[in-house]
């Protein structure tokens, strides 16, 4: 798809999505589904004033949550994609601490980590972390063993063969992943921020709901909703720049 046809497409799909709200708006008459245009106007209004120091807090939790749980997946997934050594300890570690329901953990790592922004950094770091190493895994895997042979007779290390084979041949399975727990990110730091906190979209818009102030609290999803795409096109970006080969 051209760059053209993607822009177009993303626009059509914006504006189906505002016209279907606004007829509901319309048709449903009732307070709390607000009309799109009296949001737009409410978030002109309210942005600098009410909104950006939460989109702050949220996106810096974000931000701290992946780069940790990149910083730690990926490493490891990509040893046990190629060790199977590292593979053999380390995947019924995972398998087994994967299905386990994080959200259930927030009173524990509140306990561990308090109230503050450690707690909900952890929670994003718990979630995404095995969503990465699992990619990373899979990716490293997928790897034709005999696409090392050739290096090794050159006297590669495994050092070389991790940065000239393996990471450039799982970046996009890895940049996909990424794209997953962005929105895994976003559900969890929603849910997060309405426990011990003054800040953050979440808190921003339980407040709302809990005032009955239903036009901030469609500001601020909107708000959360486009940074989340911003998010992904930034993804979509970083593809780009690191993964010229890839249509």
């Amino acid at each position: 798809m051209s760059r053209k046809n993607k822009i177009t497409g993303y626009l059509a799909a914006l504006i189906f999505l505002f016209a279907a709200w606004y007829g509901l708006s319309f048709l449903a008459q009732i307070p709390f589904l607000p009309s799109p245009a009296v949001v737009f106007v409410n978030i002109k209004k309210i942005f600098i004033s009410d909104i950006l120091v939460h989109l702050v807090y949220s996106l810096w939790r974000i931000a701290a949550g992946i780069t940790a749980s990149v910083l730690v997946g990926i490493p490891l997934g990509l040893c046990m994609g190629y060790y199977k050594t590292w593979d053999k300890l380390l995947s019924p570690v995972v398998y087994f601490t994967y299905p386990i329901p994080k959200i259930a953990l927030i009173p524990l790592i509140m306990l561990i980590f308090g109230l503050g922004e450690l707690s909900k950094i952890a929670m994003i770091f718990l979630i995404v972390v095995f969503q990465i190493i699992v990619s990373a895994r899979d990716s490293g895997r997928a790897i034709p063993k005999e696409t090392f042979y050739s290096l090794y007779s050159l006297g590669a290390g495994s050092l070389d063969i991790f940065r000239r084979v393996i990471l450039p041949a799982s970046l996009p399975g890895l940049l996909t992943s990424i794209r997953i727990s962005l929105g895994t990110s976003l559900s969890v730091l929603f849910f997060t921020e309405t426990f011990g906190t003054q800040y953050g979209m979440g808190y921003f818009i339980m407040d709302s709901w809990m005032r009955v102030n239903y036009i901030d609290m469609f500001s601020g999803i909107l708000v959360l909703s486009v940074a989340g795409f911003l998010l992904f096109f930034l993804v979509d970006l970083l593809e780009r720049l690191l993964c010229p080969w890839k249509p």
